[in-house]
């Protein structure tokens, strides 16, 4: 485990830009990360700007005292250290990649948001990290989806449901595509009041779907896919007509877009992950902006970095969604 340094030797270093530079993962850190003890806090962090290109952990932080503001993450334990620094070690660019994204607090503006992610999302897709998660999946054939989305309209209301559960409703481009339709829709006929999203069968959306993973090589048409069928960005926009019903596996997508909804309800079994990091990727469906605007910066981190599985429960109590079905 590297050294860590106090939050005032920190400040220091980052006075240096030789010695920020050499924290970077292209300069050979190859933990992908620095270690800052947070114990009497009391130093001004510094510049936003000066921050290395790495995961500034903080250990010891006290309870009920701010952290300092240069902190990506927080490490609750020693093992908690470990297991960070394990998985950032694995793929530091896109953990660092991540972090430098929810620094810029771009959440507050979602079209500026979603169109940072998009950018570090093609970016890495065609970075070694990824292509080394890809190399290890087998190439399957990409089969046609049927009614990847279901509409069922009762007077003011109308409810969407994801329908591919034998796959766990996959977030496929074709149920991306529907749903961004079927979003419209209700964009423009002012006549509907409430909007339901859900998804059929045990879990509620697994993520992205793994098959279609880097099949498009061409990451400008990929960047402007995203931007143009973006279903978070219509979800924000409808985020006081919309509520989402979620059970089981909520991963990936399956968060990230509920999100931006203004109300998330929860049964009991679901739970939430964000693994992407694990990918050599980031969240790519809006999850940079619509997570931090529920639980803030450094729980996003938390969850993406250490790929943190979340109860309902633990969800409820960080305010990732609103209510548990009980």
């Amino acid at each position: 485990m590297p050294e860590a340094l106090t939050l005032a030797e920190f400040v220091r270093l980052t006075g240096d830009p030789e010695r920020v530079e050499a924290l970077s993962a292209v300069a050979g850190n190859l933990s992908g990360a620095v270690l800052v003890d947070c114990r009497g806090a009391g130093t001004n962090c510094p510049p936003r700007l000066n921050l290395p290109h790495c995961v500034i952990i903080g250990i010891h932080a006290e309870p009920g005292l701010p952290v300092p503001t240069c902190i990506d993450v927080i490490a609750e334990s020693d093992a908690a250290c470990a297991h960070l620094l394990q998985r950032i070690g694995a793929n530091p660019l896109a953990a660092a990649t991540l972090v430098d994204l929810l620094r810029h607090e771009a959440w507050s503006q979602v079209d500026t948001g979603l169109t940072l992610e998009s950018l570090a999302y093609s970016t890495l897709q065609h970075g070694r990290e990824f292509e080394r998660w890809l190399s290890t999946r087998p190439r399957r054939e990409i089969a046609d989806a049927i009614d990847p989305v279901l509409i069922e309209r009762n007077g003011d209301a109308l409810t969407i449901t994801l329908n591919q559960p034998a796959r766990r409703n996959a977030f496929s481009a074709a149920m991306r595509d529907a749903l961004c339709e079927s979003l419209k829709l209700v964009l423009l006929d002012a006549s509907i009041r409430n909007l339901t999203l859900c998804g059929a069968g045990p879990s509620f959306c697994a993520g992205g779907d793994l098959d279609e993973f880097g099949s498009q090589r061409d990451a400008a048409i990929a960047h402007a896919g995203r931007l143009s069928r973006s279903a978070g960005r219509l979800l924000h926009q409808l985020a006081d007509r919309t509520t989402c019903k979620l059970q089981g596996a909520c991963i990936g997508a399956g968060i990230e877009l509920p999100a931006f909804a203004g109300r998330i309800e929860a049964r009991a079994d679901a739970f939430f992950e964000l693994p992407e990091v694990g990918m050599g990727l980031i969240p790519g469906a809006g999850g940079t902006v619509s997570i931090p605007r529920r639980i803030g910066r450094l729980r996003t981190a938390r969850m993406a970095l250490g790929g943190e599985r979340l109860s309902a429960d633990i969800a409820l109590k960080w305010g990732l969604i609103d209510a548990i079905a009980r």
